[in-house]
């Protein structure tokens, strides 16, 4: 087996995609939204999580924007360099969500934006889980995904072919729930990524919180 096949496949896909892939999403205006969101909701100097971090636009930078420390984590050693680059007031990790140590309540705000796809429900599950237990009480997550009832078939997305794995949109839901956070609200919406020959997407942001008396 090549060293290329023995890594991990997300890593392979966004070092591929690289800066392609914030041209191609970055202005999303239901990403901005959810943004907008979690900032109005986090207290000052706000320690938060940014999970699947990409090149560090626009969530990472819009939170140290408005004052806040950012750790963000992603698998991609191109998306980590880029990113270090373009918001260098935040940390970047090159890590795996699923085997980095999280500290429990340790986090005000976490964003999961459309970085669950590519693994299994159970693993998507489980980070959920682990990233509930990382926020503190009354802290709050917003999580974006594309809703669909499809595990492990391949898609191409932005010319790259990928094997994805989701949930219809109320099993999202039911998963998010199942962690122990409260989803407050939700947002559906149609967007078509700016990159040739892509089409419309499907996506559906989550805006939710974990409530103070959760039993952990």
């Amino acid at each position: 087996m090549t060293q290329e096949h023995q890594r991990q496949p997300a890593a392979v896909l966004f070092d591929a995609l690289g800066a392609d892939y914030e041209r191609a999403f970055a202005h999303a205006p239901a990403h901005l939204a959810a943004l907008e969101w979690l900032v109005e909701r986090l207290p000052p100097g706000a320690r938060t999580l940014d999970v699947g971090s990409g090149t560090g636009r626009p969530t990472a930078a819009a939170l140290v924007k408005a004052g806040h420390s950012v750790l963000g984590v992603d698998v991609s050693p191109v998306m980590v360099e880029l990113a270090g680059r373009q918001v260098p007031e935040a940390e970047f990790r090159q890590a795996d969500i699923r085997e980095l140590p999280l500290e429990p309540d340790s986090f005000d705000g976490v964003c999961v934006f459309f970085s669950l796809l590519q693994m299994t429900r159970a693993e998507q599950s489980a980070v959920l889980r682990r990233l509930a237990l990382a926020l503190r009480p009354g802290g709050h997550l917003v999580l974006a995904t594309v809703p669909a009832d499809v595990e492990d078939v391949e898609v191409v997305f932005l010319g790259q072919p990928v094997r994805a794995t989701s949930f219809a949109e109320e099993d999202v839901v039911a998963t998010v729930e199942a962690a122990g956070l409260t989803v407050l609200s939700r947002h559906t919406t149609l967007f078509t990524p700016d990159h040739p020959g892509a089409g419309p997407e499907p996506h559906l942001f989550l805006h939710c919180r974990r409530d103070e008396t959760t039993d952990r």
